[in-house]
């Protein structure tokens, strides 16, 4: 798989989410609909700063015990592992909790981040549950559909497939963005002119903001705004 190049991931990190999705509807306007989660999740700490990384799907469940037991389990767990060690870096976790609801066990905690973390990973985002908050491997963030105290019999069923996540459909491979607010795929062919078009989306936001923070600001200014807005490309 194609990576992109470092100094890129490190500007779409200096952004927020939100940021995000509003240079790709500039790039593209079908980004109004889709490809960005659509549901809340409950972030680990919503003070961490974004993160950007390809996916590595996965699927769950956790309301039953697995099939296999014994070997076959351990060599089952191992095989996860190396499915997240051999995958492109950073990494970010999307992992689909097929139980229903989700969120009966929660895969998310203090031993799963610190190991993903030393694998390469740099947060994971699921429907399912998280839980051990506070003891989470540092600036390792998570954006989970609750908070569960017990793992109950949380086992991966899959790996490397197509999964959903709170309305977000995600590729193996998948360049996600995200943060507090949720998460986003940035098309790889996009991306190279995401900042570009995030400038514009700034420049544009600023002739407002600057108008409305001015003593005397009417209606007047709104329009001279936008007219001026307008003619930034």
């Amino acid at each position: 798989m194609t990576t992109l190049p470092t100094e890129l991931l490190d500007e779409l990190r200096r952004h927020d989410t939100p940021t995000i999705c509003n240079g790709l509807e500039v790039l593209d306007d079908r980004h109004r609909n889709g490809c960005y989660t659509t549901l809340p999740f409950v972030a680990r700490d919503p003070a961490l700063p974004p993160i950007v990384g390809y996916a590595r799907t996965v699927t769950i469940r956790s309301m039953r015990p697995p099939a296999g037991v014994g070997a076959e389990a351990a060599a089952k767990r191992l095989a996860y592992y190396e499915y997240i060690a051999m995958g492109p870096k950073p990494a970010i976790v999307v992992l689909q909790d097929l139980d229903t609801p989700g969120g009966t066990g929660a895969f998310w905690g203090e031993v799963q981040t610190t190991v993903h973390q030393a694998l390469g990973c740099v947060g994971g985002i699921t429907n399912g549950a998280m839980r051990d908050i506070a003891a989470m491997a540092p600036g390792f963030q998570v954006l989970a559909g609750l908070l569960a105290p017990s793992h109950a019999h949380v086992h991966v069923v899959a790996t490397d497939g197509v999964v959903t996540v709170h309305g977000l459909t995600v590729r193996p491979g998948d360049l996600i963005h995200a943060d507090n607010h949720g998460a986003v795929v940035i098309p790889h062919e996009r991306a190279p002119a995401l900042p570009a078009a995030i400038a514009v989306v700034m420049k544009r936001e600023r002739l407002l903001l600057e108008a409305a923070r001015r003593p005397g600001f009417s209606v007047a200014d709104i329009r001279a705004a936008l007219a001026a807005a307008a003619d930034i490309h």
